[in-house]
């Protein structure tokens, strides 16, 4: 099957840049190399492109918080959940590229819940847990640590303005299964429930792809989207992400950089499809 211009795009994206990165690791004949995060995952954390801007995947944020040495291949794909990644060959593609002391960050639910469709829904205790293990002794089998991330929540508030989860059962069966293969877990699911809840209604809004018509030339008619980020949400779910794998000690604190420091928006770019 051929590629599109846009998968051929994507592909060269994930590929880690190995070449710019500082060496941290050793392997074979005592040289030097780098260590490659692997993200599977959802439109959440992929990347996006010039069509799509100011849409933002935290993936791609997540290298402005990793100290040298360390690479980011983006391998999250919009509309994926556990399931279609694996079954359109994109874990088995992500796979071929990882070496031994890599991580995989493995974040999926939002399309799993989506169980009218076929192609995509899981049921949270069943088969979503067993396609999440699939990516766990993938990474495994290649001498890599799997990282499990629970959905990022998206922007739903109460009446009173308390945040409201949205993942249902999503995010406890994954912690369960977690435990239960002993692989770290980072807890997007609260932590950006948390998050949200401390910014409020108001506070929130800069960080969602909400635009006004006129906005934006890619949305001449603006958006309402309370699931996918603009620059600041990415940036800021990023920095919980990084905050996260150090805490779980997935990384050490030389790994991590700009913790507590203001990463400016304009960082944010996005490529031509």
């Amino acid at each position: 099957m051929s590629l599109t211009r846009r998968q051929t795009a994507a592909a060269l994206l994930a590929l880690p840049l190995a070449l710019t990165a500082t060496p941290a690791l050793a392997h074979g004949g005592g040289r030097p190399r780098s260590r490659t995060l692997h993200i599977a995952g959802d439109s959440t954390a992929a990347q996006k492109y010039a069509d799509a801007a100011p849409e933002t995947g935290w993936g791609m944020a997540l290298p402005f918080f990793l100290g040298r040495g360390l690479t980011v291949a983006n391998h999250a794909m919009n509309g994926r959940s556990s399931k279609s990644f694996i079954d359109e060959g994109r874990l088995t593609a992500l796979l071929e590229g990882v070496r031994p002391g890599d991580l995989v960050l493995i974040q999926f639910g939002h399309n799993d819940e989506k169980t009218e469709d076929p192609a995509r829904g899981t049921d949270p205790y069943t088969t979503y847990q067993e396609y999440l293990r699939q990516y766990v002794k993938g990474a495994r089998a290649r001498r890599a640590e799997p990282v499990l991330l629970t959905p990022v929540e998206r922007r739903r508030f109460a009446a009173d303005g308390t945040a409201r989860p949205t993942h249902g059962e999503y995010p406890a069966a994954m912690r369960a299964l977690a435990a239960e293969e002993r692989v770290p877990l980072l807890d997007l699911q609260a932590l950006s429930l948390a998050r949200w809840q401390e910014l409020g209604p108001d506070g929130t809004e800069p960080y969602f792809n909400l635009l006004e018509p006129g906005e934006s030339p890619n949305y001449p008619d603006g958006k309402q989207d309370n699931t996918h980020f603009r620059p600041l949400g990415a940036i800021d779910v990023a920095r919980a992400t990084a905050r996260a794998l150090g805490a779980e000690r997935v990384l050490a604190a030389r790994d991590l950089r700009r913790l507590d420091d203001r990463v400016p928006v304009e960082w944010i770019t996005w490529p031509q499809a």
